[in-house]
Order: structure tokens, then sequence, then C-alpha cells
């Protein structure tokens, strides 16, 4: 199952995490097994987070430069099914590509931490993240490794909505909440299924996996809409 989206800030400041209780653990020395979907949200202990405004900045400057189709944005998720992180939940190439990217950098003069922490974090967001950056949609679909700082950048760009669409980004909050700053968890919505529930491909969930998976709406907080080609 997909580990809490949390990220250590410091090892004296627990309380603004914002990777992962992979993370969180790690500090502690402890072996963190419970995953997201089995955990609630602590968003009291979230670190406040503010708008990227240079990457609104390159959302606005590269809009028109998108040719990216939801199509393909999803054909290149679907190819990453099954791929698994290890027994110390990480070793997945999103991890790897994330560390190395110059949003890792970012993301820490933000919140803390090293790149080496996020090697072993939670990293349904970074799946997100390394899809939009290797179908060239990055602009379009963000990238980071905080799902609540995720849905908050499509909110700031007036792209956050409720209606589900093929290729949008889907939050979760596995209480119920429609709060953002209470999202566990992220992936992309392949269709709505007209019956309450949607058909999504997400990382980091089932057993630590990238799956398709079939959802309630009722766990979704909203859909971050990136702006493809027609």
């Amino acid at each position: 199952m997909a580990k809490h989206s949390l990220f250590a800030a410091s090892k004296k400041n627990l309380a603004r995490a914002v990777l992962g209780a992979t993370v969180v653990s790690t500090v502690l020395g402890v072996n963190a097994v419970a995953h997201a979907e089995a955990l609630p949200h602590p968003a009291a202990h979230a670190a406040p987070v503010l708008a990227d405004r240079s990457e609104d900045v390159r959302v606005k400057s590269e809009k028109d430069k998108i040719t990216v189709t939801a199509q393909q944005v999803l054909a290149l998720a679907k190819s990453q099914i099954g791929t698994s992180e290890n027994s110390a939940g990480g070793g997945t190439p999103y991890q790897r590509w994330y560390s190395r990217s110059q949003r890792a950098a970012e993301t820490i003069a933000r919140d803390g931490g090293t790149r080496a922490d996020y090697l072993n974090a939670a990293w349904c967001a970074m799946f997100v993240s390394w899809v939009g950056d290797k179908a060239g949609a990055r602009s379009q679909i963000g990238w980071d490794a905080y799902t609540v700082a995720h849905a908050k950048w499509f909110k700031n760009n007036g792209r956050f909505g409720d209606v589900a669409r093929p290729g949008s980004v889907v939050f979760f909050s596995w209480s119920g909440s429609d709060r953002i700053r209470d999202i566990n968890h992220v992936g992309f919505v392949e269709k709505d299924n007209g019956d309450g529930t949607i058909t999504t491909i997400e990382g980091n969930t089932g057993r630590g996996r990238v799956e398709e998976r079939v959802r309630p709406k009722s766990q979704v907080v909203g859909y971050g809409y990136p702006d493809y080609a027609a």
C-alpha cells in the first residue's frame, strides 16, 4: 500500500514533515511499515506551503509549446505498471530521478532535508512528476514530492476542480475530507466509470507498486487539470 506522503524537514522538527512516514521513521531509526492507505494525514503537522511563482512563470512561458496529449501521458503512466519499490521503500526510478532533479533542490530549500532523503521516501507524487517530465509535459503537470504542495500548485494556477477527466491528476484523502491540507495520495485519472468510481494509475500503491486501481469518488479531494494538447 502507498506510504504516507510526508517529508521530515529536519530531525529537530518532525512537525514540519512533508514527504512521508518512511523518512520520519528513518530519522527516528525505526523501520516504518505503515502506508498512506492505512494512515490519516496529520494535517496539523504539515509545513505551510507558499505558491511557487517561479513555476507559474514557466507555465505561462511554456504553455503554447505543449503538444502532449492526455492519451500520451496515460500511455507512459500505464507502461510503468508493475514497477515496485524495494524492501526499504526505495529503489524506484522515480525517487532516483527526483533526488537528482533541480526541483529537489527547490523543495529542500522549502522543506529541509537532503537529496538522499528522497531515495526511500513516499513516491506517489514523484511518480506523477516523473511521468510529466518524461512525457514532455512538466510545465503542465508540475513536479513536487509533496502531494499537498502539488495540489496547491494546480489551484494557484487556476487548474483545480471536481470533475474527473482522463489524464487529470487526482488527489485523495482517505478520510473523505475535501480539504487540500488533508491530501494523502495522488495519481492519474484514466477514466470516470460513471458509477461513482474512477479508474486510476498510481505509484506507491498496493504493495508499493505502480498499479491500475478503481477508487470511489468519495475519497477524492479534487483534480488538477494539465493543459494538454487537444
